[in-house]
């Protein structure tokens, strides 16, 4: 059997964690805020706060920016459920747009033709870890007549006086878009450390702050620091300071901060991240590319050019020209090959509660083809050059049988 997406969990990682369960600190401390400047370090962004995922993260983003019922929210049909949700979760509206159809990325130019009075945010997604079009999307925002239509409410949107571009990074971590690293790429990114990403702490997640002058993005650390803990205006670490139990709570905030324990892994894999998991991930990406190149019927994926270096987070093949029925049809193939594969993602307008909500996949016919087409193959550390084979020789099977080629 040749799984999906295990995690690969090193006997540096698990000592890491014991050594920080005997440590007698295992919430928020030392760790978390070792791994935070790290991650800032690595990334090349100005401030970085940890929590427990990226949806999380997403939220509190616009929730601090004053997003509400009413505003609008642009993002690409073609994402997991997470990106919408946190819109919804604010009263606002999610705004859906087609995406790219080589890449899966967000169109800008239907970006550009969605923006109204309402817009407060846009939500690129760096799909299979391939950095959006951020120069475009930048200055996109930073256009005349596109900061004339912004309405700002709130003192964090009259400081920016645009529309804010947070990116939904939670495949790129390491991807790199004109020689910078996502996280420094735009005002603020999200990455995910989940279990199946590159990068793991078992269930995580970062805001990287990036936002230029007159924001201090150390200050707004700080202040999502209380935000991310009830409103809190001391941490535990700070409370167990010799007479210093007294706090606060400043405003009705979550409860969504990274635990010692998980920064733990996190620091073990970010020290060997460039050296061992990104190298091992393009290894495979590129064999797979070798061995299916030769077949018409595949569409291989855009994973690098000449502004843009993946991530290879997800290695998503297309079969050319066929239904969703047949893609389907080719993955139970597969499947009895005991080869575990994926598609990414069901688009959110496909969704039955987004269905609900009025939203039509019939708007999106980029979003529709791509998806009816993708097969994501297995994408993880320990997978050998045999494996590889297996996955091929497998899919080849399913195309073979399903499309009598």
């Amino acid at each position: 059997m040749i799984p999906f997406s295990p995690p690969y969990i090193t006997q540096e990682a698990i000592d890491s964690v014991v050594e920080t369960l005997k440590s007698g600190w295992i919430t928020t401390g030392p760790k978390t805020k070792k791994f935070e400047k790290e991650l800032s370090a690595y990334n090349g962004n100005s401030a970085t706060l940890c929590l427990n995922s990226a949806t999380a993260g997403l939220e509190v983003m616009l929730q601090w920016f004053g997003v509400t019922e009413g505003d609008e929210v642009i993002l690409p049909a073609y994402t997991y459920c997470a990106t919408a949700n946190v819109v919804m979760h604010m009263g606002a509206t999610p705004v859906f747009v087609d995406v790219n159809a080589i890449d899966f990325n967000i169109n800008v130019a239907n970006v550009r033709n969605a923006i109204t009075s309402k817009t407060k945010v846009i939500m690129p997604v760096d799909f299979a870890g391939y950095p959006c079009d951020y120069s475009e999307l930048n200055a996109l925002v930073n256009e005349v007549s596109v900061k004339a239509l912004f309405v700002a409410n709130g003192s964090n949107q009259n400081k920016l006086g645009r529309v804010m571009i947070l990116s939904d990074a939670a495949h790129s971590i390491g991807a790199q878009y004109k020689g910078k690293r996502t996280g420094a790429l735009t005002d603020v990114s999200v990455f995910s450390f989940h279990a199946v990403k590159n990068l793991t702490t078992a269930e995580g997640g970062a805001i990287a702050l990036n936002f230029s002058a007159p924001f201090d993005n150390e200050e707004i650390y700080k202040e999502l620091c209380i935000k991310t803990l009830h409103g809190q205006n001391k941490d535990a670490l700070a409370k167990m300071q010799k007479g210093n139990w007294k706090y606060d709570i400043v405003e009705a905030g979550y409860k969504c901060n990274m635990t010692d324990l998980s920064a733990a892994i996190g620091l073990v894999e970010l020290a060997r991240y460039e050296s061992e998991i990104l190298p091992q991930r393009k290894r495979i990406f590129d064999r797979y590319t070798a061995l299916l190149s030769k077949y018409e019927w595949a569409v291989i994926p855009k994973y690098i050019s000449d502004d843009k270096l993946t991530s290879y987070h997800l290695y998503t093949l297309r079969i050319k020209g066929i239904t969703e029925v047949q893609r389907d049809a080719i993955m139970q193939v597969i499947f009895d090959h005991d080869v575990f594969v994926n598609v990414h993602f069901i688009p959110v307008p496909m969704l039955s509660f987004y269905k609900k909500q009025g939203y039509n996949i019939g708007n999106y016919p980029i979003t529709y083809s791509n998806f009816s087409t993708e097969i994501s193959l297995p994408v993880f550390y320990a997978l050998t050059d045999d494996n590889i084979e297996t996955v091929v020789n497998a899919v080849i099977d399913g195309v073979n049988k399903v499309l009598n080629v």
